[in-house]
Parts: structure tokens; C-alpha cells; sequence
């Protein structure tokens, strides 16, 4: 039988599934393997969607599920849509009055389906969506906009936001994520702006494709120069080219250029950058100030009153904004969940756990015993990574393996500690992406700098975002660090990171001597790879005591741990993947 939810219109055999694995068929009928089950049912504030324009500050129910009608390279929702059949016994059902009820109960303005699309649970959604409704509540969701028509029209009247996310305006773009066309996504994207649906617009940046990125932004002005545009640079998750991933420059530059076509463009995953502002269409003012909020994340740190402009005019803002912002707890909200996942994931790959069967129970476990909450404490501890291995390795039978794990990171912890236990520590800043966003002072980063014989000054901040908070140029000033890290997961080039300090005029030591480091993708933090970065940032900072040769060292953790010798060439910004 035709499924018609999406735009494939897979045909499903009595009792098989369809290409997202979420659809099947009974008596000639299309359904749901997993209706009214969840991953995920938590409030977010509605800028972690992400939404900018749409009642700003407000809190919102998260819901999402598993699977996904695409299969995109680079997928930063991977471990939910591809790894569906592991993480199926995790799901939490729930029918939609009890999803209501919490939604209710949390406060929330809303319910917002995200991180992966509505098309795989279409009916639970749509039944969801229209009792919420009836109970006076928002609802949005996000999408590949690859709905069908019929199933686009079907939700459209119970549905107040939207964010619909383009791979690029070409059929190959959209081959590459092993659909056809890009035509059904342009078609809804028209649809809704038609409609009375709030709608914005996220649009993937890969290098080399900047065109594409142009002409969704032309076609979307064609409709309304007002529509919140969003560019999402690049970044290589799963088994995604690193030669795709665009540089911020790269990406703050192409923004600028569509500023010619529309009014409202953001830049994400750019951490450090400003354009997350909402400035006045009229007069250029900054009237919404926003900081990055971990992948496809923002938050608010300053609005005018009621958002408006000093000189009268009030950007293009549906409903108004909350008192106050809601901020998540932990890795709870947007796509952070799935950045958790995937860190437990990366254990799971190193001590060899790839049974099916038993993987599974651990998610269930892991998510029946909550375990996120305390993950997200202890995986900031160097010292407490053996106690995840553990956690890990027992239930799935690779106590072994995890032994040599933790025996391996521990040794050689203890080992640089001991060494730099009475050294001359120099001072050591800890960026993410731009020079102006550093890390929070509690996270697993200064831990390391600390553990090589250095001083992080991140410690020394008294506000905290996630994974860190921009900071003014007179900050970084007093901070004065001797050397200047890199993040190794939203990263930049060192050469453009020292040009925008030059260019800024921030000139403390580690500018003035060339002493700025960047780190091979992921060694610093996220995956069982991190002992590798605290190697590395042990050379630079004690070059006297220390002279690990990466290479080596990294060949021997590889041959170790992954079963096959480094290479550097195939690196990418996933935790779990090697």
C-alpha cells in the first residue's frame, strides 16, 4: 500500500515498513509502529527549537520521537534517526492527554515537535495537535518539509508555528539526503507562508554551496522579506566530510550578503558571533540580544522593553515576549539531548558494545533511571569518566574492555598530574568558536588545562550559559591569558581567530606571542578521545616536560580502542564516530 504522509510515498507490504522504519501497514491500513511514544517530553524555552520570532522567552512542551523519513550526512539528530531499532525500547508512550496534562503542569505555552520530523509519528502528532489546541495551547513543530500535501493541509489548522529546514534548492542536494527533489519543499514552504502560520526558514550553509543557500533565501524574500531566516553552518557530524564545514567567516560573510534580500537573518553554530541579534528593520539598532546556546541553539541575554526599537519600530514578532526566560536544566532542550546520547554513545563504540539486544535494555535503563540528570555532572569530571565507563560496560557485558578503557585514561591522567604537580602554571583562556565566547568555568575543558600545570582563567567567570557565555573585549583584556585554546567541537582557524582579535583590538599576551592552539576535531571533549587532547594541551603548555608524539599516540589509541590505525584525513566533529 501507498503511504501518503510524505512525498517518497514509500509502498509498504502487508506488515513491512516504509524507508523511515516508523510506518507500516495492517489490513490494508498505513500506521505508526510507535504510536504516542517519545524520546523526548521536557520544557524548552522556544529560542532552543529554534524559533526567534515566535513569543519570544516563552516555555514550551519538547516533544520528539525517533526515525526519520531522510537520511542526511551529517545528521546532528543521527543517534535518533538512524539508530531507531536500539533506541525504540526507550520510547516513553504516552497518550496525548497525558502529554497535554505535563505540558499544563510545566507551565508551558505550548507543545513544539523537534529534533527529529513530525512525518514519522504524523497521526500522534496530529491527534496530539488537535487536543492541545482544543486545551488552548500553541503548537509548532520542525520539519524537512517533505510532508505531502494532503498530510501539510491535514495539520494546518491546528498548527501556530513552524520552522521548515532546507538541505539546499537543488535536486542533488536533496539526492544527497536520499530523497529526490527538492520541489515538495519549496511547494510547503509557499503553502504555509500562505497560511496564517507563523514560519521561519533554516537553511544548511555547506561550503562551496553558498548559491543554494541564496537562492532559498531570494525565493523565501519573494514571499516575504519578513520571514525569520536562519542559516545553519555546517558542521560534520556522523560520517560527514570536515572539508563541507564551512569556516564562521565564511558563513558571518554570507549572511551579510543576504541581508540584501530579507529582513531577519541568523547565523547558528557560530559561537561568539553576533548575528543571533534581532536588530530594527528601520534603523539598524540591536533590539533582541542572543548568545549561542549549544547546536542549532540560541538564548536571550537582552531585550528592549516589549521589543521595540528606539525609534518606534518593532520588529516583525508574533505574541509577546515572557517575563522572564526559561533555561533548561543539563543536556534537557534542543539538541543537546542528542549531543548526550551520542557522548554515551562514543563509550559504547570504544569498549566494543554492539550487541543489539543488550544495548538496548541500557537505553531503556538509562532513560527509565533518568540517568541524563547525573550524566551531565559527572561527564564534566575527568575523574569520574571511569565511574560512566562502568556505568556503560557492566549491563552490556563489556566489563573487559571497559577495564582497559578506564585503566588506559586514568594511567595516564595521573601521569600528567604528577608531572606538572609543581610547575610554573601559565594563564590559559578556553574558547568556542570566536574569541568572545568562553566556556563555562566548571566545564570538562578547564579541567584539563588545570590537570596539564595550567591556569584557567575561565574560572574566574560568575555567569554561566551552554556550554559558555560571550564575554565583553574588556574581559578578555583583564583575563590576559599567556595561551589560548580552541574547541575542538565548534571550532574555528586559528588564523581567523587571531585576524578577529587583531581586528578587535584585543591584544593580550597570547595574541601578542602567537600562542593560539586549536585542537584535532573532538579531542577535548564529548568522546573516550579526550585523554588525546589532554596530551596535547600538555605539550603546549609544558613543552619542557612533555613531548607525546600525537601521532603515535593517537595511532595507539585507535589500534586500541577503535580496531583500526588514525587517520587523520577522516576526521568530523562526531563524538561517536572515528
Amino acid at each position: 500500500m501507498k503511504c501518503s504522509i510524505c512525498d517518497i510515498h514509500c509502498q509498504i507490504p502487508e506488515g513491512g515498513s516504509g524507508r523511515c522504519r516508523m510506518m507500516t501497514c495492517r489490513d490494508n491500513r498505513i500506521m505508526e509502529h510507535y504510536p504516542h511514544s517519545y524520546s523526548t517530553l521536557f520544557p524548552i524555552s522556544i529560542e532552543t527549537m529554534p524559533a526567534l520570532h515566535f513569543y519570544p522567552r516563552h516555555k514550551f512542551l519538547q516533544v520528539s520521537t525517533i526515525g526519520c523519513n531522510f537520511t542526511c550526512p551529517g545528521c546532528i539528530s543521527e543517534i535518533l534517526t538512524m539508530e531507531s531499532d536500539t533506541l525504540a525500547g526507550a520510547l516513553r508512550r504516552m497518550p496525548p492527554e497525558k502529554v497535554i496534562d505535563l505540558a499544563q503542569k510545566e507551565q508551558c505555552k505550548g507543545i513544539a515537535f523537534c529534533i527529529n520530523d513530525p512525518t514519522v509519528s504524523f497521526f500522534s502528532f496530529l491527534d496530539l495537535a488537535q487536543k492541545a489546541r482544543e486545551k488552548g495551547l500553541l503548537v509548532g513543530f520542525s520539519t524537512n518539509g517533505y510532508m505531502s500535501d494532503t498530510a501539510l493541509a491535514a495539520l494546518i489548522p491546528y498548527t501556530d508555528f513552524v520552522n521548515i529546514g532546507f538541505k539546499g534548492a537543488t535536486d542533488p542536494a536533496y539526492r544527497f539526503c536520499g530523497v529526490p527533489s527538492c520541489a515538495p519543499v519549496f511547494r510547503n514552504l509557499e503553502t504555509l507562508a500562505a497560511s496564517d502560520i507563523h514560519v521561519e526558514v533554516a537553511v544548511v550553509h555547506l561550503k562551496g554551496h553558498e548559491n543554494e543557500v541564496r537562492q532559498i533565501a531570494e525565493f523565501t524574500a519573494s514571499l516575504s522579506q519578513n520571514i525569520p531566516f536562519q542559516v545553519m553552518r555546517f558542521v560534520p557530524f556522523g560520517e560527514a566530510d570536515i572539508a563541507l564545514e564551512p569556516t564562521i567567516r565564511e558563513s558571518r560573510a554570507l549572511c551579510r550578503d543576504l541581508e540584501t534580500h530579507l529582513s531577519y537573518v541568523y547565523l547558528f553554530n557560530a559561537p561568539g558571533s553576533d548575528q543571533l541579534d534581532t536588530r530594527c528593520p528601520d534603523c539598524g539598532r540591536t533590539v533582541i540580544t542572543r548568545e549561542f546556546f549549544g547546536p542549532m541553539g540560541a538564548r536571550i541575554v537582552d531585550v528592549r522593553p516589549d521589543a521595540m526599537c528606539e525609534c518606534g519600530t518593532r520588529p516583525d514578532i508574533t505574541g509577546t515576549l515572557a517575563s522572564q526566560r526559561f533555561d533548561e536544566q543539563g543536556f534537557f532542550g534542543g539538541y543537546r539531548t542528542t549531543r548526550a546520547l551520542e557522548m554515551l554513545h562514543a563509550i559504547l563504540v570504544c569498549i566494543g558494545a554492539d550487541d543489539p539486544s543488550s544495548v538496548s535494555r541500557l537505553w531503556r535503563d538509562l532513560m527509565d533511571t533518568q540517568y541524563l540528570k547525573a550524566f551531565h555532572d559527572l561527564v564534566q569530571l575527568p575523574d569520574a569518566y571511569g565511574e560512566i565507563i562502568d556505568r556503560l560496560a557492566v549491563p552490556t557485558g563489556c566489563t573487559k574492555a571497559g577495564t582497559l578503557l578506564r585503566q588506559f585514561i586514568e594511567k595516564t591522567l595521573a601521569d600528567i598530574r604528577s608531572r606538572t604537580r609543581d610547575v610554573t602554571r601559565p594563564k590559559v583562556y578556553y574558547a568556542m568558536g570566536y574569541p568572545l565566547f568562553a566556556l563555562n568555568a566548571e566545564r570538562f575543558e578547564t579541567h584539563l588545562v588545570e590537570a596539564a600545570g595550567g591556569i584557567c582563567v575561565n574560572r574566574q567567570l560568575t555567569r554561566k550559559g551552554k556550554p559558555g557565555v560571550t564575554i565583553t573585549r574588556e574581559e578578555l583584556m583583564a583575563f590576559n591569558p599567556d595561551i589560548i585554546f580552541i574547541s575542538g567541537f565548534l571550532s574555528c582557524p586559528v588564523s581567523d581567530f587571531h585576524e578577529y582579535c587583531i581586528s578587535h583590538d584585543i591584544r593580550v599576551n597570547a595574541v601578542i606571542q602567537h600562542r593560539i592552539y586549536d585542537h584535532f576535531p573532538l579531542w577535548d571533549f564529548g568522546s573516550p578521545r579526550w585523554i588525546l587532547g589532554l596530551m596535547h594541551i600538555a605539550n603546549i603548555l609544558h613543552p619542557d616536560i612533555f613531548c607525546f608524539d600525537m601521532e603515535k599516540e593517537a595511532d595507539r589509541f585507535y589500534r586500541t580502542f577503535y580496531k583500526h590505525p588514525f587517520n587523520a584525513q577522516k576526521a568530523n566533529r562526531s563524538f561517536y564516530r572515528v
